[in-house]
Formats: structure tokens, sequence, C-alpha cells
């Protein structure tokens, strides 16, 4: 038997030959620089800008605050977050002004001539538990959202442990560290439009900030990402800001291209982090393991802005008690205020956080009642028939305890665990170990958010038989230009070399939701699927025999239906959620998940 080999990604020869062309790889002729004068202080006041009076300013584009023809903030859950500073501000880097040069060394030179005049603002906060104790808060609490989630009776379930554990757990800052920083390049087109192009995960999320900002309809605004050089939820939301700046220069340059790329230092102090937390939680189980009380104050630090804290918490929350049923639970989460850079997405989304608490936790728990690990885990994962902590009745697709059994047997987990006993017995200077955690992570958006994004694709069928998937989601390494194009191919019956995955481009392809949330695969890949079978019953209804493919006849069914409808022909599909897929956004109860990955490491 001839082994299948799996097709070589479509983008892989271009990145391992250092031939990918990056957004500062583009070198539009007559191309300003950008650069950003920021804040130094963690939140004050900017009460005067000094140009040095020596220096020739005729030479450069100068954007302040009251240039920003449309609303000043950046367009996400709440539009707290400014553009640019006016007067107020609430974390050191956050920027005033922006500066575009045509020589980039002269516009460096320049920043070191501007000063700004900064009055320090009320005592800075940088810890969770001390922006929740002040008596001067800056938001309501200092909370940007507090939710709770709860299952079962804990006064009961306190009553019914034999063995109960506490313990405070904390995560810090992360940086994601994609391979290449932020970057944008925008121009005001011969025609009116802004075209903005850059690294990025979400094109219609900077396409919307874009408009707030610029006070345009959608179709004067042109959003294309260019090949990007990772983003690990890095490149979610901060493009929305780098590309506004850059559109705002555009706008003086008098149709000249401007073009704002992050040197690795500013990338680093001013964007997005995954947000550290704090969590507080008690474990209490029956003396031979079963868990009875889950209770778990989970707090993240969302830093100086909202930005996408409220969901980051939710799935942090939802995630809490980890892939174990227990019949008492109570989560608590709050994303806090501080005077930090505000924090974002990183791969995870707030799961991480909450399910290293509850992971330490269990192993605490195991040591008190001298279980093994793996036996404690074995015994509270949840399995078919259990309910979540979100009292989601378990089906067929929990998977939770067969993971752990192949995790268990190819790690050869009970042999190093011996191995290292031994090892350990003896009188050296090392010690081994042998670690385990379970976890579930929910794919897609949480609840009803798909429904809510209703999610639209396009394949765009060529007379020459070749398709394009047509859709917004982004390759950013992580493989999804290949993955959608072998989904197309299979559904259609095709091979594979008949499926493109053209540049995401906002005028030419449809609103397919943002490129997050594990959601490209299992949400746009059924897209896909479903566009493709449409076409392919198209087709097929044209007398082609598509389940024994041959070249010549399908490119001539193709160029004949492409005729048909004036030259390309586009088949286009709209998001539909599971049946009996039920969420109470409120009170966290429900399937909070269409699909879940059930993992052990």
């Amino acid at each position: 038997m001839t082994k299948k080999c799996e097709p070589a990604r479509r983008d892989a020869r271009e990145k391992i030959l250092g031939q990918a062309i990056y957004v500062d790889d583009l070198q539009p002729a007559e191309a300003l620089y950008g650069a950003t004068i920021r804040t130094r202080l963690p939140g004050g006041l900017v009460e005067a800008v000094h140009f040095a009076k020596d220096w020739d300013w005729s030479e450069y584009l100068i954007v302040r605050a009251s240039d920003i023809p449309g609303k000043n903030a950046v367009k996400f859950i709440e539009d707290d977050q400014p553009i640019l500073v006016d007067k107020q501000y609430r974390h050191a880097g956050e920027p005033v002004l922006l500066l575009a040069h045509p020589d980039r060394e002269r516009l460096h030179a320049a920043l070191s001539q501007i000063h700004l005049d900064e009055r320090a603002g009320p005592e800075p906060v940088w810890d969770i538990d001390a922006a929740l104790m002040t008596d001067r808060p800056v938001i309501p609490q200092n909370t940007y959202t507090d939710y709770l989630l709860q299952k079962g009776d804990l006064a009961a379930g306190d009553e019914e442990c034999d063995c109960v554990i506490e313990l405070r757990a904390e995560t810090p800052a992360q940086e994601q560290l994609y391979i290449e920083p932020q970057g944008m390049i925008a121009k005001v087109m011969s025609d009116g439009r802004m075209r903005v192009e850059g690294s990025m995960q979400c094109p219609y999320y900077v396409l919307d900030a874009l408009r707030q900002c610029l006070g345009w309809e959608e179709k004067r605004v042109q959003v294309v990402q260019t090949t990007t050089g990772g983003a690990f939820g890095g490149k979610e939301d901060y493009p929305s800001v780098i590309a506004c700046h850059a559109a705002l220069l555009a706008l003086k340059a008098q149709g000249r291209p401007v073009k704002l790329v992050y040197e690795r230092g500013e990338d680093l102090r001013v964007t997005p982090k995954r947000h550290p937390s704090r969590t507080l939680i008690r474990l209490g189980a029956t003396r031979d393991g079963e868990l009875r009380l889950i209770d778990m104050d989970f707090a993240i630090d969302g830093g100086s802005y909202r930005t996408l804290s409220p969901v980051v918490l939710s799935r942090g929350v939802i995630h809490a008690a980890g892939p174990y049923h227990c019949p008492n639970i109570r989560v608590r989460g709050r994303a806090v205020f501080t005077n930090h850079p505000p924090f974002g997405a990183f791969r995870g989304f707030g799961a991480p956080q909450s399910i290293f608490a509850i992971e330490i936790a269990m192993d605490r728990l195991a040591a008190k009642l001298g279980m093994d690990p793996a036996v404690l885990r074995r015994k509270n994962l949840l399995r078919p028939g259990l309910t979540s902590a979100t009292s989601d009745r378990q089906s067929h697709d929990c998977f939770a305890e067969e993971v752990l059994d192949i995790a268990l047997l190819r790690s050869r987990y009970q042999e190093k665990k011996t191995a290292y006993e031994t090892w350990n017995a003896g009188a050296g200077n090392t010690r081994r170990g042998i670690g385990l955690a379970c976890f579930a992570h929910g794919a897609g958006f949480t609840g009803n958010g798909e429904l809510y994004l209703a999610s639209r694709l396009s394949l765009a069928l060529q007379p020459d038989g070749t398709v394009e998937i047509l859709c917004s989601n982004t390759e950013m390494g992580q493989g999804a230009a290949t993955t959608l194009c072998q989904v197309a191919a299979e559904a259609l019956g095709v091979p594979l070399d008949f499926i493109h995955f053209p540049a995401v481009d906002t005028s030419r392809v449809p609103n397919s939701g943002p490129t997050v949330a594990s959601r490209t695969c299992m949400v746009v890949g059924g897209l896909v699927s479903a566009a493709a079978q449409k076409l392919r019953h198209a087709l097929e209804d044209r007398g082609l025999d598509l389940a024994h493919f041959a070249a010549e006849p399908y490119v001539e069914s193709c160029a004949a239906l492409c005729a048909e409808h004036g030259g390309e022909w586009r088949i286009t599909e709209t998001y539909q959620a599971p049946t009996g897929m039920v969420w109470d956004e409120k009170h966290f109860q429900g399937r909070a998940y269409a699909s879940f990955a059930w993992a052990c490491y």
C-alpha cells in the first residue's frame, strides 16, 4: 500500500527561502515613514507640546488628536481608548502625536526635538488586588467586568468534603513575540478611497476601526492583509490602532503612501500581552478523591482600557473548573483596571490562566489525599452523561478519559514515575520528576457569538476551473491557507491545485469573522465545505461525474457555467448554528461551545 503524502503548505517554500514579502519589505514609491510620540508617565495629563524652535518642521507631517475627522476612539467592545491622546491618559506609552517624513533617519532624529509637558495623575496601580482595594478607582470599583458562574450548592459541598485545600495562583504577562513587529501602509487612492495594508489577524476589525476614525462609509475603505509573520492573538486588536495612525498621516500626505512599522522595542513596550491573573481557589473532595467543591475567585489584569478583557475573562471563567465533573462550583471572574498598557489576546484567551490554577490545585489535593495525580484526575474527568461547570450534559463527543489514557501510555508515565522515585531515593544532587495536566478547550466564539457574527464566505469559480476561497480569515503561520484549500478540494472532488486562497482584501471578500478562537477550521471550514458541495451539485446537475475526476470535462463544465453567469460564478454560505445548542449568556449556563478539544500533557 502506498502511503498518502500530505500536501506541502502553500506558504512554506517562500518562507523557508526567505522570499516571503512582509509589510516592511514593501517599498511604495514616494513613501513617507511614520513614527509616534508617546507619553512617559503612567497616567496623567498632557499640558503642552513643545517643538524645538531651531528645527525645520516644514519637512514633516504632524497629526494631533484635533486632526481626527471621525471619533477619537479605537472601535472595540467599548470606545474608551483614544486613538491619540488629547489631554488625559492612563498609561506610559500612549500615542499623542504622529510624525511622517520621507527619510527614516531624519524622522527618528526629530523625535528627540519634541517635548511633552506631562502632569502626573493619581498614584498608579499595578497589582490586581491593590486596584480592587483602592479608594480612588479610575473606573467604578476599578472593574471592567464582573462575572459569576454557579452550579449546585457550595454549603452542601463543604459538608461533603473530607479534604479541602486552598491556594493562591498567579500568572504574569506574556509577550507573543511574533517574528514580525506591527506594521501598516496607508494611502489615499486617486479615487478617494483609503487603502490600508499590513500585518493583521482580523481585516474587518481594522476596517470598522478605520470607518469610525475617518467617519467614512465602508465602500471608501479597503483593508488588505500582507504576509503576516506570526500573531498568536497579538495582532487581533492592536492593528486597528496602528492602521488608524497610518491612515491619519495618509490623509495629510497628498496621495503619497505612509509606512508605519514599529521597531521591536516599541512593539514590546506598547502592544498587548497575555493578561496577568490572580486566582484564589478552594478545592474539596471526599477521602477517596471525588470532587465535591470548586470555589474560585479569578481576576485578570485588563490594563488601562477595556479592549478585549470582557471576552478574555468570559472564556477564562467558563474553563476555570477544567475538564472535571463537580456538583458544586462557583467561579467569580473580574477584569480589573491597572495603569499598565492594555492587555489583550494570546492563544487560549484567558483559559490558560484559570486552567493553570485548577491543575496546580489538583496536584495539591492529590498530595494531601496521598493519591497519584493521574488517578485523581481520572476519577473526576468528565465523561458522557455527566454535566460540566455550565451544566452542559456531556455526550459522545467527550473524550477526556480516552485522551488521558493515550497520554499516559505514550509518555510512559508510570514507568518514568517509578524510575524517578528510585533516582530521587539516592543521595545525589539532582531530582527528576514528571507531571501532567488535563484541559478542554472550546472552539469558536463563546455561546451565541457565532450567531452574532453571522459569518459569510464565498467560493468564486473561474472559467478555467480554478476556485478561489473568498473569506476574511487570514493565514498567519497556522496553515489556514492550506487547510481550507484541502477542505474545498475534498468536498468538490477536484485536485488541490484547482483551489486558490488569494490575499485577504475587504473590497473583495465577505466578512467571515475574525481569525481567532480556534474557529477557522471548524466554523470557516464548515462554510467552505458547504459552498463546495453546492458547487459540486451544480456541476453534477450538468452531467459532470466528479466521483471520477477528469480535467478536460471538468474545465469545460466550469467554463460553460461561468459563461451563464457573466464571468466568474460565486456561491456564498452564511453560518448556521448547530441544532440544540442553547447558551444563557447572563448565567453562564448551557452549551458554551459547539465543540471542545480534549487534551492531556
